[in-house]
């Protein structure tokens, strides 16, 4: 753990005075009096964002990276600073990475807000950082260039010196950073040909894993200030209720005990540590008014969604005409799905510091959306923007939950604070991140398909039926057109295949459980429905899975080029099986990205064992083979985890499931060997934190049917009718 006094006044003095008298690349930052870092300076971020905003170069030749992405594990701690090293032909040995405040120069090149996700942190980042590098390079060699009085074309920037060759001169760069300070901006620094990169594409050992090995690294649950107390927090059980009385008489007996307090989210227990406000809480006696979400149960929900299914809805794409194209098909199959809500489950349940004065705010969490969340908290606590920082920590998972558009988690924290009084560090327990709501929506699903006489795919229609992760929150204004929440749709709208007569429609649900993305969003239940149903098409026509697939994808389309580089690797219609077992495939555009999976399964003593996935994935340009293929297991242990025993039920609008004993992850015992293969490309890069999640889950499905005869259509996947 790691102890912070972030209000030493010694500290912070020294802080200022150094910035002041170090040199280095730190034009445009201030150290306020408040907190106790370098911020940038509250600009608008200009179209060549300044290297001085993300690079720190000290006397001593140490490199600090300022990072404007959240690191949960998906290695941008590591691939961002590669991306500028690569230009700044620094010494990666030096290379220091610390968390940026928030402030518009740090904001999304897309999106407009400081944040991290959509498995978009290196294509939004891909030339931003290598230009910040480039002109930081060239800051530098102009600098030597004056000091010698030479030509800048004679000087040459190489691991963290620049040369001048004819003369024998060289200077490090924490010898030049002091002059290249004084010097402006360039207006256009030429970028490096990827045929000359020495970094980019090498694959490089993770920054972070270290300060991770050794404890160092410090997460929200590591902070820790002056006088703060431990708050957990009794909610109701039932999403939308409210709190009707309550009697915290025991709670208060306990010792370390300092407060009970109604907050809007409940009732919180402020203590002087976790297991005292835990064991209070337990104590309270709370009568809920519930609402109208006690009338929730998971299994009505599905059947009135699957009723649903069969009525017209919002028509999402058409083309074609899917009417017609049923009647004349040679055979059809019709089928229904469904997949439950799902909870994010991070192996670090959330947690929020607030430190709250009359003026400001201090708060530090792991977030994945800093923009929102620093002004959700201001208008919370009644402050403007500027008196709230945040300080990012690394987070210990993420995968959406802590990218709330509601910002939830953060509101409720400084809503304790303004109750308390004093710095409060705000702990959710795993049963209170389990049954904490923000889920994946659950779905159902319709389909209808017919081929013709040739066996070709003739006709296909989708109906979905599911709820909006994008209504009432900031996204809803310009992400939803004519009724369609195109994160509902994504993965069934856009099919890659060659079928005449297609028409996507959906319904959008409304109910009282907050729902939000989930690690692919769309993509996590959409690829299981038509991957599976694509598999049915086959064979229906009596055609080989992934040659049908060959067949009526594009010539020239990316999903091609994974398929194949999968079963080639998986030894597809080649490779003897050892009895019992046998191969299932799918393919997948998710996030820009093209992953293809072969799954081999078998069943032991009528439960599910998947032994090895080849994988193949089409991500453009790599920065680091090594993170692409750890992204690609994550993801892959993440949809097998949810396939396999991801459920979130509700009874009488109370979640059934409280832990990892009843919603397990994927246990070390299961965990099938994973070959990743990178297709080579000169393209951008594209996102991989989340593409390799969908192929999984209809992959092993494909397999089972092979397997049993069996279509499963239901996740997670139901053991008692494999048997």
């Amino acid at each position: 753990m790691n102890d912070m006094n972030l209000q030493d006044p010694a500290r912070r003095d020294f802080l200022k005075t150094t910035a002041a008298v170090a040199g280095g690349l730190v034009i445009g930052f201030y150290l306020p009096q408040k907190g106790g870092r370098a911020y940038a300076a509250d600009a608008a971020p200009a179209k060549v964002y300044p290297p001085n905003a993300f690079i720190h170069i000290a006397p001593d030749n140490s490199i600090n990276i300022i990072l404007n992405k959240s690191e949960m594990g998906q290695g941008v701690y590591t691939s961002l600073p590669m991306l500028i090293a690569e230009e700044l032909e620094c010494d990666w040995n030096h290379i220091k990475v610390e968390f940026a405040p928030v402030a518009p120069v740090y904001n999304h090149t897309t999106f407009g807000s400081q944040m991290t996700g959509g498995s978009s942190s290196i294509p939004s980042s891909w030339e931003q950082m290598r230009r910040i590098g480039a002109n930081a390079r060239l800051m530098l060699v102009r600098a030597a260039a004056q000091q010698w009085q030479v030509a800048e074309s004679e000087c040459r920037a190489e691991n963290s010196i620049v040369k001048h060759a004819r003369s024998g001169r060289h200077a490090t760069y924490g010898e030049l950073a002091e002059a290249a300070n004084k010097l402006p901006m360039p207006e256009h620094a030429e970028l490096k040909s990827p045929k000359n990169f020495r970094i980019i594409g090498k694959p490089l050992k993770r920054l972070d894993t270290p300060m991770k090995t050794d404890g160092s690294a410090q997460f929200g649950l590591d902070v820790y200030l002056p006088g703060m107390l431990t708050v957990v927090i009794a909610r109701c059980p039932v999403f939308g209720g409210e709190v009707k009385s309550y009697d915290a008489t025991e709670a208060l007996k306990v010792k370390g005990v300092l407060g009970v307090y109604k907050v809007p989210t409940g009732i919180a227990v402020a203590a002087d540590g976790f297991w005292p406000a835990k064991t209070a809480r337990d104590l309270l006696v709370i009568e809920w008014n519930e609402g109208n979400g006690a009338s929730l149960s998971t299994p009505d929900m599905f059947k009135a969604y699957l009723e649903q299914a069969k009525t017209p809805g919002v028509v999402a794409h058409k083309s074609g005409d899917a009417a017609q194209g049923m009647k004349a098909a040679y055979k059809t199959v019709s089928a229904e799905y469904e997949v439950p809500y799902l909870a994010h489950a991070a192996m670090e349940p959330l947690n929020v510091v607030v430190d709250l004065k009359f003026d400001h705010c201090t708060i530090w969490t792991g977030t994945q959306s800093q923009t929102m969340d620093r002004n959700m908290a201001a208008q919370t606590a009644g402050l403007t923007s500027d008196q709230v920082e945040i300080h990012t920590t690394f987070l210990g998972g993420g995968f959406g939950r802590r990218a709330n558009p509601r910002s939830d988690f953060v509101i409720e924290a400084v809503q304790v604070a303004m109750a308390v009084g004093k710095p409060v560090k705000v702990v959710w327990t795993r049963e209170d991140d389990t049954r904490g709501g923000n889920y994946r929506p659950m779905w159902a699903d319709r389909i209808e398909a017919g081929i013709d006489k040739h066996g070709k795919p003739h006709v296909w229609q989708h109906t979905i039926v599911g709820q909006s992760i994008v209504h009432n929150t900031p996204f809803e204004a310009f992400m939803v057109r004519n009724g369609i929440d195109p994160t509902s749709v994504e993965g069934a709208s856009d099919l890659p295949y060659l079928i005449p007569n297609v028409q996507v429609e959906l319904h959008t649900t409304h109910n009282e459980v907050p729902v939000q993305w989930w690690r692919s969003v769309g993509h996590s239940h959409t690829a299981f429905v038509v991957e599976t149903m694509v598999d049915e098409l086959a064979h229906l026509a009596g055609k080989d899975p992934v040659a049908y697939r060959l067949a009526f994808l594009p010539l020239k389309s990316r999903e091609r080029g994974v398929l194949q580089l999968a079963a080639q690797h998986a030894g597809w219609g080649k490779r003897k099986l050892p009895a019992g077992h046998a191969l299932g495939v799918a393919v997948h555009k998710s996030f820009n990205s093209y992953v293809a999976e072969v799954a081999e399964v078998s069943l032991v003593d009528g439960r599910v064992r998947v032994h090895k996935v080849w994988a193949a994935v089409d991500c453009g340009m790599v920065i680091n083979p090594d993170g692409v293929r750890q992204q690609l297991e994550s993801a892959i242990v993440y949809g097998l985890s949810a396939a396999l025993h991801g459920a979130i039920t509700l009874d009488k609008g109370k979640v059934v499931q409280s832990n990892f004993h009843d919603y397990p992850p994927l246990r070390y015992s299961e965990m099938p060997q994973v070959e990743v293969h990178i297709v080579q490309s000169q393209e951008a890069p594209i996102g991989i934190g989340e593409p390799g999640t969908p192929p999984i889950a209809p992959a092993v499905a494909n397999a089972l049917f092979k397997l049993t005869g069996k279509r499963l259509r239901r996740l997670p996947f139901d053991q008692a009718t494999l048997v």
